[in-house]
């Protein structure tokens, strides 16, 4: 028998088989084994079907996974300042993932010398009201007005949480309260070493020492790693409050691996290191033991650790302490009722009893070391203070350094004292100042100390910016991982690389007295004109029936030459200008706006070619209905 025979038979057997299992079954449990065998073949055809559906959806994804991945790709980290780069002040910058984005800082900055009348520039947030429904927190990192000056504005369109140490929120709240938005914020006071996790991020507070106790810098943990924001800092190890920089944390942090540093550049152009306050106070010793005058310190108002050092000398040296300046007295008043600022009992007075005291009795703590025209230095130079008159008895102390801008306003300020006849120190002459930013060599220390992967400069001009990232290249950082970015510019962070990407809204939003952002460049440049070369205007009467011209044109001047004495000049524009108003009317031209734009040019250009001056023009046409004759 061979192989196809023996399987023909066992076929044959096994048939024979299921026959005699078939019937002995059915004989004994009465079940029709045929239609089993029909429901068990359904059964195992409908499985083979569904299995090759299970397989053939099993190799379709393959297309639909790499769908998947692309619309759900990972997101990526966007770093976005929207103020404080290749600028000094008005600092703020935009942290965004996916859907959550935290802020990191919201100040002002001071208006410069082409913006007539501006009294505060505000950064532009119109990316962030756009994008509302994202935006989780505003992180604070210490209470200088380029750091939270702008909160009031913000909030009044994003009222999002606040998170900020003691004295920076006492600070804020004090803030709020002239605007009337105290009772309705949302603040919250964080210690350092504390962490707050808002959606995506996960803020630490660590410690610094900058000009103003509770300074902080952040350590934002993101998907993509950490990223450490310094804010403004300087290395104090004898700072005033006995608060030490939390070096430990920031080596720790660099252990780990930091991905993003951003950090402070104001002082990046001075080599060495940056002394500490304390020497301020061995001076102020010094000034106060050797002077039998009344001595009046100028300062930032914000600077609590300066007024500290002021406050505890004249307490040495038995002084008495009077405060000038609606700023000064709010900040002095949050750091008394915090713990931040000392004195013993009786040394500060009310400005109102400083008459009965002998002059070598007094100090007086006052804004106005910038110049500031409406300061109350400012004032007393130029004897226009209420409370305050400066004699040849005064020694004035300037304890701040000039903001760039400010350095001739300062100097207005000194020569005006000195007129007077007023001794001035200023930091010129004695260590009446220190700075509160790092120098080149702390700068130095916190890049080792943070080992980022990626470092952007922040804070400060674009030469300063330019100038860190020299430093950080000597340090040992790789140029094509240094970015040296602008307001509005988008830095993206993910796994594997850094990029600077798009660009989103930013810029200045004018503050002009209440009016919030309804100055802009046409205003600017109108009250540049006036300033510069003056207004005519030209008032004339037309008849409403006829056009003819019944009145005038009268020619009023302000601010573009002395009336009496150039009363030919003034003669011959009204005398031109009523020729150009008669030529339009004879041409047919009756729309007002046509006659005032044709008159303006004409005139112009007359007045240009009398004087070389371009004065703002305003002709003013006013209607007149003459009565007809009776018949």
């Amino acid at each position: 028998m061979n192989k196809t025979d023996n399987v023909v038979y066992e076929e044959g057997a096994n048939m024979l088989l299921n026959k005699d299992i078939k019937k002995k079954l059915e004989k004994e449990s009465n079940i029709d084994i045929d239609n089993i065998s029909i429901m068990k073949t359904e059964e195992t055809s409908e499985k083979r079907r569904m299995k090759g559906s299970l397989k053939n959806k099993a190799e379709k994804p393959a297309k639909h996974n790499s769908t998947k991945e692309s619309i759900f790709e990972k997101n990526k980290l966007k770093i976005i300042p929207l103020g404080g780069l290749q600028e000094v002040g008005k600092n703020i910058t935009v942290f965004e993932y996916g859907n959550d984005i935290i802020i990191v800082d919201c100040g002002l900055g001071f208006p410069e010398d082409d913006m007539l009348g501006v009294d505060l520039v505000i950064p532009d947030t119109t990316y962030l009201e756009k994008n509302i429904t994202k935006v989780k927190g505003l992180f604070i990192t210490h209470g200088h007005e380029d750091h939270i000056g702008a909160i009031p504005y913000f909030l009044k369109k994003m009222n999002v949480p606040i998170y900020a140490t003691k004295l920076t929120a006492g600070l804020i709240t004090a803030k709020l309260e002239e605007h009337g938005l105290d009772k309705t914020a949302k603040i919250k006071v964080i210690e350092p070493r504390q962490t707050v996790t808002l959606g995506k991020f996960k803020v630490e507070f660590i410690r610094t020492t900058h000009s103003i106790a509770d300074s902080v810098a952040f350590a934002i943990t993101t998907p993509v790693g950490v990223v450490v924001h310094t804010g403004d800092f300087k290395v104090d190890y004898t700072p005033i409050d006995g608060q030490v920089m939390d070096f430990a944390r920031f080596a720790e942090l660099g252990t780990k691996g930091v991905t993003l540093l951003l950090s402070d550049s104001t002082n990046v152009e001075r080599p060495g290191y940056t002394m500490s306050e304390r020497n301020v106070g061995a001076e102020f010793d010094k000034i106060f033991m050797n002077s039998n005058k009344r001595i009046i310190v100028a300062t930032f108002a914000s600077n609590i650790h300066r007024m500290q050092q002021i406050v505890s000398s004249a307490a040495k040296f038995g002084r008495k302490v009077a405060i000038v300046g609606r700023s000064m007295i709010r900040v002095m008043g949050v750091a008394q009722e915090l713990g931040y600022l000392t004195a013993p009992e009786g040394t500060i007075i009310d400005i109102d009893k400083i008459g009965i005291y002998n002059p070598e009795q007094l100090v007086i703590i006052t804004t106005g070391s910038q110049g500031e025209t409406m300061s109350g230095l400012a004032r007393m130079s130029q004897g226009e203070h209420r409370k305050v008159t400066i004699t040849e008895n005064d020694l004035v102390i300037f304890s701040s350094s000039s903001i760039p801008g400010n350095e001739k306003s300062i100097g207005k300020v000194i020569d005006e004292l000195q007129k007077i006849g007023a001794e001035v120190i200023y930091n010129q002459l004695a260590d009446v100042h220190v700075s509160g930013h790092a120098c080149q060599e702390e700068l130095k220390l916190m890049l080792m100390l943070t080992k980022p992967k990626y470092f952007m400069p922040v804070h400060g001009e674009y030469r300063f910016l330019r100038h860190h990232k020299e430093l950080a290249k000597q340090v040992g950082m790789p140029s094509d991982n240094i970015f040296i970015s602008q307001n509005g510019r988008v830095l993206e962070i993910d796994d594997k690389s850094a990029k600077l990407t798009g660009q989103v809204p930013s810029g200045v939003v004018l503050v002009d007295g209440l009016g919030v952002g309804d100055v802009g460049n046409i205003v600017l440049r109108d009250r540049q004109m006036l300033s510069e070369n003056g207004m005519i205007l030209v008032v004339f009467s037309l008849e409403s029936t006829t056009g003819a011209l019944v009145g005038g044109p009268d020619i009023i001047t302000r601010g573009f030459v002395y009336v009496r004495e150039s009363e030919d000049l003034v003669d011959e524009i009204r005398e031109y200008a009523k020729e150009q108003i008669e030529k339009l009317i004879h041409a047919h031209v009756t729309e007002w706006s046509s006659i005032k734009a044709g008159l303006r040019q004409n005139l112009c250009d007359f007045v240009y070619k009398k004087t070389k001056r371009n004065p703002m023009i305003l002709p003013i046409i006013t209607e007149v209905k003459l009565a007809k004759p009776k018949q």
